[in-house]
């Protein structure tokens, strides 16, 4: 019965290797509500030339709706222009230059000035200039995110096989005590 315990912390190693590994392979996708595969390249194209609002060290592509709202409302505008047509080189080069005051109109861009966001509003309809491409390369933000990972596949598994020799060792000194105990009784049976 040992052996199988032992083997545990193994197995749960390796399973949570292989799941920090399938979800590297596909931290990079983003989620679209376009269906034309046309247009999710050129959705595709673009996420990954402009940066992330929030973490600029990041494309917007691999950014996070969670952590960062301004970025996924900026993705529905970017799914706005594909739908009215723009290309992804017409679209990350306004997105420099400028949409003008036309873009007003856009859901997205109004709803930045209901909120009161009239700096995100401003950049989409006067430009973020050159700046807002994703010039950084992710890869130490992988790299990082893996040596983290796997340094805490380490410690659980420091901590399960820590967890596991006091209980023998526990079982053995209970065995000692249990034995010096009946050794102390009888001495003092024979004293009697």
């Amino acid at each position: 019965m040992r052996s199988t315990f032992s083997k545990f912390p193994k197995i749960l190693l390796i399973l949570l290797s292989f799941f920090v590994w399938t979800s590297a392979i596909y931290s990079d996708s983003t989620f679209t509500n376009l269906t034309d595969p046309e247009q999710i390249r050129s959705f595709h194209n673009v996420t990954e030339r402009i940066r992330c609002i929030c973490i600029p060290s990041i494309a917007i592509k691999s950014c996070s709706f969670n952590n960062c709202t301004v970025s996924a409302k900026l993705k529905l505008f970017i799914e706005n222009r594909i739908r009215a047509g723009e290309s992804a080189d017409v679209i990350v080069d306004k997105m420099i230059h400028g949409f003008g005051p036309e873009v007003e109109s856009d859901p997205v861009i109004a709803k930045f000035i209901e909120t009161g966001n009239q700096g995100m509003a401003q950049g989409v309809i006067m430009g973020f200039g050159p700046d807002i491409l994703a010039k950084p390369d992710s890869s130490w933000i992988d790299f990082s995110i893996a040596v983290a990972a796997a340094l805490g596949i380490l410690l659980i598994y420091l901590y399960l096989k820590k967890r596991t020799v006091p209980k023998a060792a526990i079982a053995t000194e209970i065995e000692h005590d249990s034995s010096f105990n009946k050794y102390i009784s009888e001495i003092e049976e024979k004293q009697k």
